[in-house]
C-alpha cells in the first residue's frame, strides 16, 4: 500500500482514536501522528519506523502486525492480548513532530495526565525524549526510567523509533522497550 505525497498531505492536522482498550498494562506513548498513521489509522505505521519490529524482537509482540496499512483484527486483537496500547501527546497529525509547538506539547501533556488515570496503565513510555522534556516542561530529563510518574504511573522516556532518529537500531531499541514492558508485567 503506498500513497502519494498529495494524499498524505491531506491528511496533516487529521485525528485518530488511540490504539487502547481497558485493562492496557504498558501504554506506549508517541509525539503525534504523522501523515502514514493518519492515513491508515496504524500507530508508528510509516515504512522504515521500527516501532513495531523492536516491540517483536524485544518478545513483546509473537509477531509483526501488518502495521503499514490499517489494522485488521486479529492484529489488533494480538496487541491488545499483549497488554499494549498507543497513544499520543499531541493528536494532530504532521509530516515532522518539530511542526509541533511547545503549547501544543504542554497541552498534550496535560491531556494524557488525564488519559492515563482513566486507564490505570501498570507502565507508561514515552517514546521521544525532546517531546517529553518540553511537554512536561523537564529540560533536564534523561532517557530511562523517570523519577517523577505520570499520574501515579512508573514512566519510562525512551528513544523514539522514526528513521529519523539514526542513534538506535531495532536491536537497542527492543532493550530499552523491554524495561518499562517488565515492569508493566507484559514481559516476565
Amino acid at each position: 500500500m503506498g500513497y502519494t505525497r498529495a494524499e498524505l498531505e491531506s491528511y496533516r492536522d487529521a485525528t485518530r482514536p488511540d490504539l487502547v482498550e481497558t485493562g492496557v498494562r504498558l501504554l506506549f506513548v508517541g509525539i503525534n501522528p504523522g501523515l502514514w498513521t493518519a492515513a491508515t489509522g496504524t500507530p508508528f505505521a510509516r515504512p522504515g519506523n521500527r516501532f513495531w519490529p523492536a516491540l517483536v524482537q524485544a518478545g513483546i509482540l509473537p509477531r509483526l502486525p501488518a502495521h503499514a496499512a490499517p489494522l485488521g483484527d486479529e492484529d489488533r486483537r494480538m496487541i491488545f492480548d499483549a497488554g499494549i496500547g498507543v497513544t499520543n501527546l499531541v493528536a494532530r497529525a504532521t509530516a515532522r513532530a518539530d511542526e509541533l509547538s511547545r503549547d501544543e506539547l504542554r497541552a498534550g501533556a496535560a491531556a494524557l495526565v488525564e488519559r492515563v488515570d482513566a486507564l490505570r496503565p501498570r507502565a507508561i513510555a514515552v517514546v521521544g525524549l525532546t517531546a517529553y522534556r518540553q511537554g512536561f516542561a523537564r529540560p533536564r530529563a534523561a532517557a530511562g526510567r523517570q523519577d517523577e510518574a505520570i499520574a501515579g504511573v512508573p514512566t519510562w522516556v525512551l528513544p523514539n523509533p522514526s528513521g529519523l532518529n539514526a542513534h538506535d537500531t531495532v536491536a537497542t531499541l527492543a532493550r530499552a522497550y523491554a524495561d518499562p514492558a517488565r515492569a508493566a508485567g507484559v514481559l516476565a
